[in-house]
């Protein structure tokens, strides 16, 4: 197979490194360009990460030798994931998806936006059809696909098999990881010892973004699902891994073992063998103390959402705790996975 030629923007950050590091021998894509600000643009990217790489895999050697780049098209390559910090995102990529590069983001700008999908592969890969109404409403050569906030993809995936049983409303509390936060994240002495109960504007995207994930593709628009969903978002003293304590309303009135069945069962992207997808998107755990960060946040390849702990909830109905990989099913590997269903869909021609 001939591989596509992918470049990666803000490759030097805690996700881009993440990025670096799942991309470095994928079947499907050749890392051939990587990007960032100024400062490290112009050195080859072993130079400029020179003490700043903080994961505990080496550099690929062919990522490694490749020259930083600016973040303006020109790059050559396909497609380009996004790594860069909101704050500058937005411009840039509509800059590349104007011309003519496939961008796959992991960045919160471009989201919520009415003609950008907004995608997980297992829970609404039909929304991808909303491309085609992107690229004439915009003029665009390329394109922009996005995947949702580390909690919110967790979540969602939780939530997906539930829909059949008539979900109704949603309360979740979530303990999230520090490497969430990036480097340096969060000061040692706010967080040892400690529960941070705000992260800014992360409450809001999950009780938005899981509208719009589990909502429908009408004609040129999303109609977001009929579910109301409450969010507690805090910051704990984890490394790796969000855990989300989440209560349900279902109609239907399923018995435990019925709502077990469905999460096992679930497993949309089966015998499309993308190089990414988990071979159980959902994994069950039934002991009573899991799932656990340490323990449970690597189980297929970092890519799946750990579900354990259901039981009767007394005030909605049902509850059940969720864990997964925040930094890569949670973000670089998100947006890979998305690349990878594009390809397979056409998108990619």
């Amino acid at each position: 197979m001939n591989k596509v030629k992918v470049g990666i923007l803000g490759a030097t950050g805690m996700v881009g490194q993440r990025f670096v590091q799942l991309l470095g021998n994928h079947p499907w894509f050749q890392v051939t360009e990587v990007a960032a600000s100024e400062r490290s643009a112009g050195k080859s990217y072993g130079e400029s990460m020179f003490g700043r790489w903080k994961l505990p895999t080496a550099i690929p050697e062919s990522i490694g030798n490749l020259v930083v780049k600016e973040c303006v098209p020109g790059l050559d390559c396909q497609v380009v994931f996004s790594a860069l910090d909101a704050e500058i995102a937005g411009p840039i990529e509509q800059a590349f998806a104007q011309a003519g590069y496939v961008v796959s983001s992991n960045s919160r700008n471009h989201r919520m936006e009415p003609d950008v999908p907004l995608l997980i592969p297992e829970v609404n890969a039909d929304h991808m059809g909303m491309i085609a109404f992107q690229k004439r409403n915009r003029g665009w050569k390329g394109m922009i696909v996005t995947n949702p906030n580390c909690s919110t993809i967790h979540l969602v995936i939780a939530l997906k098999p539930l829909m059949q049983f008539g979900l109704n409303k949603v309360f979740v509390t979530t303990m999230q990881a520090l490497s969430g936060a990036g480097y340096p994240g969060v000061a040692s002495l706010d967080i040892l010892d400690n529960v941070i109960p705000y992260i800014g504007g992360e409450e809001e995207k999950m009780e938005r973004e899981t509208l719009k994930l589990l909502g429908r593709l009408g004609e040129g628009k999303f109609v977001p699902a009929s579910i109301t969903v409450s969010a507690h978002c805090t910051r704990v003293n984890v490394n790796d891994g969000h855990t989300e304590c989440v209560s349900v309303k279902l109609e239907k009135k399923p018995g435990i073992d019925e709502i077990k069945a469905a999460f096992k069962a679930f497993n949309p992207l089966k015998g499309l063998d993308l190089p990414s997808a988990p071979d159980h998107p959902i994994v069950l755990r039934e002991e009573n103390n899991r799932p656990q960060p340490k323990m449970d946040r690597d189980v297929e390849k970092s890519m799946a959402s750990v579900v354990g702990r259901i039981r009767e909830c007394p005030l909605l109905g049902y509850k059940f705790v969720v864990l997964g990989h925040n930094t890569v099913r949670g973000a670089a590997g998100a947006a890979i996975l998305n690349a990878e269903l594009m390809k397979v869909k056409g998108y990619l021609n």
